[in-house]
This record gives C-alpha cells, sequence and structure tokens, in this order.
C-alpha cells in the first residue's frame, strides 16, 4: 500500500494549493524585500542594495501625514472593537441558547451586515450621524443653548460612528464563533456545578468561561484585527481623524520611495505577532486544561 501511486487528481490539487499558497503570501515577501533597499531604491525591481535606510526615513516621518498618530489611533480602536466583540459575542451567545420571541428574525438582521456592501454601511453610518449632527445643532438654535452653539461640533468619531461601524463587521463574526462553540458546549458541567450550590452567575464564570476561554481569544483575535486594517467601513464614518488603512490609502498617491513598502513591513510585523502571540496563549491554555484534566483523572483514581 506504501508503494501505490497516487491519483493525478492528488497532484492536481497540490499544484492548486501551491499557486494559492504563493498567490496569498507572495505579494507580502515582494514588499518586506523591496523595504530593505538602499538610498536609490525604488518601487520596482531590480532591488538597489540592501539596508534600513528606508525604515529610518519611516521612524522620522512621511511628508505631511503623522503615520504613528494614525497606528496608534488604529491599535485604540481595534482594543475596544476587541473588547466590545468578546463581550457582546459571549452575551449574545448565552442569551441564544435559550429559545425567545424573535431569536431568528435579530439572528437575521445581525449576520446581514455581512453581506452588505461595506462602502453602503459607511456612507450610512456617516449620513446617520451627521443628521444627528443637525439636529443637536437645530436643539441648541431653537432652545438658545450655549454650551451647543459655542463648543459643539460633530458626533462623528473614532470611538462613536467609526466605533459603530467596526462592531457591524465584527460582531457577526464573534456570533457566529459562539453558536458554534455553545452547540458542541456539554451542558453537564453547568449541572453539575449547580448541582454543587453555584448560581448562574458562578457556573458561567468559573465554569463556562474558563472552558470555552480558547474560543474567546479568538473571539477577540477576530475583533482586532479585522477592526485594525478595516478601511471601507471607516471612509465615511471616522470623521476627521484618519486611522493607519486611511492613512495608507493617502500615501499610495503621495509616496513614490520603499518607504511606503517600510510602512508596509512593520503593519504586517504587527499584525504577524498579534497572531503568533494570541496562538501561543491558546495552546499555554489547552495544555493547562489538559494538565488539569490528567491531574483529576489521577485523584479519582
Amino acid at each position: 500500500m506504501s508503494g501505490q501511486r497516487r491519483p493525478t487528481s492528488f497532484y492536481y490539487l497540490a499544484a492548486f494549493f501551491a499557486t494559492f499558497i504563493i498567490f496569498l503570501y507572495g505579494p507580502m515577501l515582494i514588499i518586506v524585500m523591496l523595504s530593505f533597499q538602499g538610498p536609490q531604491g525604488g518601487l520596482t525591481f531590480p532591488m538597489n542594495g540592501m539596508s534600513t535606510f528606508w525604515f529610518e526615513q519611516l521612524w522620522e516621518g512621511v511628508g505631511v501625514i503623522d503615520i504613528w498618530r494614525g497606528f496608534r489611533r488604529s491599535l485604540q480602536l481595534g482594543l475596544v472593537v476587541m473588547t466590545l466583540t468578546v463581550i457582546l459575542s459571549l452575551a449574545a451567545g448565552l442569551a441564544f441558547r435559550q429559545r425567545f420571541f424573535g431569536a431568528s428574525t435579530v439572528f437575521f438582521v445581525v449576520v446581514s451586515s455581512l453581506i452588505m456592501p461595506s462602502i453602503v454601511v459607511s456612507l450610512g453610518i456617516g449620513l446617520g450621524f451627521q443628521l444627528l449632527d443637525d439636529s443637536v445643532m437645530w436643539i441648541g438654535e431653537n432652545y438658545e443653548i450655549g454650551y451647543i452653539l459655542e463648543e459643539f461640533e460633530t458626533t462623528t468619531g473614532l470611538f462613536t460612528s467609526a466605533l459603530g461601524a467596526h462592531l457591524t463587521w465584527t460582531l457577526p463574526f464573534g456570533l457566529l464563533i459562539m453558536f458554534a462553540v455553545f452547540n458542541r458546549f456539554n451542558q453537564a458541567h453547568e449541572e453539575a456545578a449547580r448541582d454543587l450550590g453555584a448560581n448562574q452567575w458562578q457556573t458561567i464564570r468559573y465554569v463556562v468561561i474558563p472552558i470555552i476561554a480558547p474560543s474567546l481569544i479568538g473571539v477577540a483575535l477576530f475583533g482586532f484585527t479585522l477592526s485594525y486594517d478595516e478601511l471601507a467601513r471607516t471612509q465615511q464614518a471616522a470623521g476627521s481623524k484618519n486611522t493607519l488603512p486611511l492613512d495608507l490609502q493617502g500615501l499610495t498617491t503621495t509616496v513614490t520611495t520603499p518607504e511606503i513598502y517600510a510602512l508596509g513591513t512593520v503593519t504586517l510585523a504587527v499584525s504577524f505577532a498579534i497572531i503568533f502571540t494570541t496562538v501561543a496563549i491558546v495552546m499555554h491554555l489547552q495544555r493547562r486544561r489538559s494538565a488539569h484534566g490528567s491531574d483529576a483523572g489521577k485523584g479519582m483514581v
């Protein structure tokens, strides 16, 4: 059997998979390579020298755009979106374990945002907050509220309209993950906790959450990464403060040096660092759970 020849379809599928991997990671590798060119380097091959010159230029700043400010904004917004996505997805997953009136409608309303064009969602949220601004100004003018007339500018911003736009993208993924987790969750653990006198909150805190912790970390990773590099849903909803993807979009039409590749390499490194850190945490939790299971088994023996 070991010497049996593989069917021809195996080689076709292997070639297709290899092509897919090259198509997926090839552009990243090219950007990383071109970012390490010398001072006379260009935007295409062949490379002109090898150095970290463009990273040094990036550290000093890119034209009139403050890249590091955009990075901080994206990082802060991503962390807030990640936190809210985990909390709301967990709460929704627990709620959907019980049948309630309108559950199917609520589910389809939440998931429908995945099939809506992102730019349409962004435009709709932007227009909605513009109407809110007009309403606030109308109230201020008609009731002569000094604070509104003198201080109010807009309700749009990173942690209002942009936050809402990003949540329309991250929450459906988090909810779908929670559905998959709770569909295979063994409720015997909860029943055992209640038999031992635990109330509902103690059961969730000390039993449910520790068991599904790796999945919650996965939801957090989804929430952060989807928010960190989101462009379309941010364009019309972020107001006057750009995130890193918006700055990158602007730089593609103004920067004609490998400095833009250096920025792409730094962004790529941050993304992979977050992914590898998350994977390491999940693996640690799984090993600790296995160790605890083995110890419990030995104790029973």
